[in-house]
């Protein structure tokens, strides 16, 4: 069974998720940790746990989802995977780093390899599977588990809410399809963890999600 945890880091509150099951491998989902502080607490967390990290990944390349990217694949010596289609994402981030007060970003490592929908990524005895859902980010992906009931969304779908579509690669009517014709065809009962702010339910996005009456 994998357990998930959150860590919640920078000033855009974004959600840093370590997945990790019986064999204690675990992996490192949008490393958001900035400052020294925040990187202890992190690595704290696996030390504590007696964790070995695995992988890293990411769901999309908004400065805030790898302010860490560095400082985890240095740390734990770990490749970076993501989709290709936001490989121009990541290599923006230097050009506007300071503009948003992280002056001190330490450059992402490129990846080494990339993930498409349909992949499985695998670590100890733990399977997820792998949804491209773009709108948010043009290569944004979300990592899922239908066995443990749960999806790592990054900034698909939140909390009666979705991912803004006004930064370069953002698209309003790709986000609605890919939250109506791909998020909202898994279970109902599906966790979804989020990008930001709390997790919320399938089910109840479907009922209640304002993407459902929004045209641009």
């Amino acid at each position: 069974m994998i357990k998930v945890h959150k860590l919640t880091f920078n000033p855009f509150q974004e959600n840093t998720y370590i997945l990790s099951d019986e064999t204690n491998e675990c992996v490192i989902i949008d490393p958001g940790c900035y400052d020294r502080s925040e990187q202890v607490y992190l690595k704290s967390y696996i030390e504590e746990n007696g964790l070995k990290p695995v992988k890293l990944l990411n769901t999309h390349c908004h400065i805030d989802h790898v302010l860490g990217n560095y400082f985890v694949s240095k740390e734990w010596d770990l490749e970076l995977g993501m989709h290709e289609a936001d490989l121009v994402t990541l290599h923006n981030i230097p050009n506007y780093a300071e503009l948003y007060g992280f002056g001190g970003y330490q450059i992402s490592p490129d990846p080494t390899y990339y993930i498409n929908e349909g992949d499985k990524v695998t670590f100890g005895n733990s399977t997820l599977e792998v949804l491209f859902g773009p709108g948010h980010a043009p290569g944004h992906i979300a990592f899922y588990s239908l066995e443990d009931d749960f999806i790592i969304n990054g900034d698909i779908l939140f909390q009666g809410s979705f991912g803004r579509t006004d930064l370069p690669g953002g698209n309003f009517q790709i986000l609605k399809d890919t939250i109506v014709n791909k998020m909202f065809n898994l279970p109902e009962s599906m966790t979804v963890f989020t990008g930001h702010g709390p997790e919320t339910k399938i089910g109840y996005e479907k009922m209640t999600n304002p993407i459902l009456h929004m045209n641009l």
